[in-house]
């Protein structure tokens, strides 16, 4: 494991005279994207493994919620939570048609182009927050990000000319792809590497309802990144002579979980079939391959996953959606868009997609990005949805608080909810939190949800349930694929650990850790002081740095009024001083992870 960003690392060590004062650190984030904590082990992930046993392994980890890609993404890059920067999930409402996905309402952000399109519309900046790669960018640090489309960018999304961060993703060398470099250009072909990018292959492949998904992992692409990470980027940040940030970013487990064949239509093998391991193995031998270039004294490695994973349910006995028929769609089972096809018809309006021009939607037919416009005029539309998997986000507009509650009223009724969030301004509804309660609620540029959806959530009955979690899912892929969005434990733990000279040696931290103390942690690391526009940030990790302290930290739990049905949307959480991190939440006997109640002194009623 230690063979594998070690001795090219070293040679990257900052040359010069000895000084009185401390070397800026040199930092690499590796994310492996939707890794669960609970499959990392010397067996499994031996690099991992061995660099967590090494330095420390962080073991209360936390995902925000919703469990997403990009809102994990704008936490780490930033350090804030997703009430500052707007990123409610990887879809959200934008209220106005953003161009680069067809003029859409609620366009899906792992994108390099809407995320131009969005930053341009919202000052800018449309998280609002400044990231730690552009804050080190100009602090004279060299700075790259390179993987997975989307979340790469992120980190210094309004720099788009390639000449300050090296960003390489799947879009580099096509059309709306950031450009690369003059200097990483001369590198990679130097290198003998391609200029664009390589295609998922065969690991794009989901599959239909009659066809298995993916057998393949996302070798290929990831190799060509990882090739460009040791080939190029690293020895002209040598030739630099200046510190670095370095992000690498696995599309895989993820994409792999998501898309694979190994269990079409049945829970079990579910995301633990072959083709998952083979891409956990492949997120492990890309972090191996970094680290076999060197560990130089000056250089601190971290390890996380932006979220856990849970394998696809569609079924409920209680959806109008799911008994009707569509074409693609197994008899009985939830369609993509259930959610706004089953609120379109208990409020008697009418749906449209937004991802098709607003074309309204017969009774045979769903939106075809599961998002919906429900009212009469899809340009004004009453009730907006925007489908994200184990969680949606549902806008209302025009901020009407009967509306609300007749919303509230029908989604209770469902039997795929599990807990309701929602802004205060729509005033207190029983059966509900407010948005506050999860950090949703904030000095974001970007609408914010009327109501967040929690979909219900179990385990197939292995040994650690948040390995075998299942939920219910709105999204184009299969009952027995992958996803993740949930307030479910399975979703909500995710992999952290980290090694180097900032680091202890072999920690096993049990002090709750979170991606927005991620970002803190890495601006301190790198000597960053970065204003911060709003106030809902993580923390410096101290307990996992060398000479820092360890704080305490305890166990709550928040509780709803019960609504008419008597469901209860219980939250249960941990604190380390004002800072709150969420275990999960929903209604008691939906959600994994709510069998553990709190003790009644720690219970706070809301």
């Amino acid at each position: 494991m230690r063979r594998a960003l070690v001795s090219c690392l070293v040679g990257l060590s900052i040359a010069g005279p000895a000084r009185a004062e401390p070397q800026p650190r040199n930092v690499v984030l590796f994310i492996a994207d939707g890794l669960r904590d609970g499959l990392v082990s010397a067996a499994t992930t031996p690099a991992m493994d061995g660099l967590m046993k090494a330095g420390v392994r962080f073991t209360n980890t936390h995902s925000l919620f919703p469990t997403f890609t990009m809102p994990n993404a704008t936490a780490m890059a930033t350090g804030h939570m997703l009430g500052d920067t707007g990123q409610f999930g990887n879809t959200i409402y934008t209220a106005f048609p953003v161009p680069g996905p067809g003029e859409s309402l609620t366009p899906f952000l792992e994108s390099d182009p809407v995320l131009g399109d969005v930053d341009a519309h919202f000052a800018g900046n449309y998280l609002n927050e400044e990231t730690i790669l552009r804050a080190a960018h100009a602090r004279g640090f060299s700075t790259a990000s390179i993987g997975k489309l989307g979340p790469s960018l992120v980190f210094d999304h309004t720099a788009r000319s390639g000449q300050d961060s090296v960003l390489v993703d799947d879009s580099t060398g096509r059309t709306g792809g950031i450009p690369l470099g003059d200097e990483l250009g001369t590198r990679l072909n130097a290198a003998g590497l391609p200029l664009q990018a390589p295609t998922r292959g065969a690991n794009g492949q989901a599959g239909t309802d009659e066809v298995p998904g993916t057998l393949a992992a996302n070798v290929e692409q990831q190799a060509y990144f990882t090739a460009v990470a040791t080939k190029a980027v690293l020895p002209l940040f040598k030739a630099r002579g200046t510190p670095f940030v370095l992000v690498y970013w696995s599309r895989d487990p993820d994409g792999t979980q998501h898309n694979q064949g190994d269990s079409l239509g049945r829970l079990v093998p579910g995301i633990n079939g072959p083709t998952s391991l083979a891409a956990i193995r492949n997120a492990d031998s890309n972090l191996a391959a970094l680290k076999a270039q060197g560990l130089a004294e000056s250089t601190d490695v971290i390890v996380t996953s932006d979220h856990g994973f849970s394998t696809i349910s569609k079924e409920s006995a209680t959806s109008f959606a799911a008994s009707q028929s569509y074409r693609g769609v197994p008899k009985g089972q939830l369609p993509p868009g259930f959610l706004a096809v089953d609120l379109a018809h208990d409020l008697g309006l009418g749906l449209f997609d937004p991802d098709a021009k607003g074309a309204k939607l017969g009774p045979d037919a769903f939106p075809s990005r599961a998002n919906g416009l429900i009212g009469a005029d899809p340009a004004k539309p009453a009730v907006v949805v925007a489908a994200n998997g184990g969680s949606d986000l549902v806008y209302l507009p025009e901020g009407d608080r009967a509306l609300a509650r007749r919303v509230v009223e029908a989604l209770s009724r469902q039997d795929y909810v599990s807990g309701l969030f929602v802004s205060a301004a729509l005033g207190p509804i029983p059966g509900t939190l407010p948005l506050s309660a999860i950090a949703l609620d904030g000095s974001a540029l970007t609408p914010m949800p009327a109501i967040v959806v929690n979909f219900r959530s179990f385990s197939t009955g292995c040994a650690d349930p948040t390995t075998c979690g299942v939920e219910v899912s709105d999204t184009g892929l299969q009952q027995g694929q992958g996803m993740h969005g949930s307030f479910s434990r399975a979703d909500t733990r995710n992999v952290m650990g980290a090694m180097g000279p900032s680091f202890r040696a072999g920690l096993r931290s049990p002090v709750p850790a979170s991606n927005a103390d991620l970002g803190k942690t890495i601006a301190q690391l790198l000597g960053l002081t970065i204003p911060g526009k709003g106030r809902l940030v993580g923390r410096v990790l101290t307990e996992a740095l060398a000479n820092g302290g360890t704080p305490t930290f305890a166990r709550a739990e928040l509780r709803s009024e019960p609504d008419a049905a008597g469901h209860v949307t219980v939250l249960a959480y941990q604190t380390v001083g004002e800072t709150r991190y969420w275990d999960a939440a929903g209604y008691p006997g939906r959600t994994l992870g709510l069998d553990v109640p709190a003790s009644p002194a720690a219970a706070e009623a809301h």
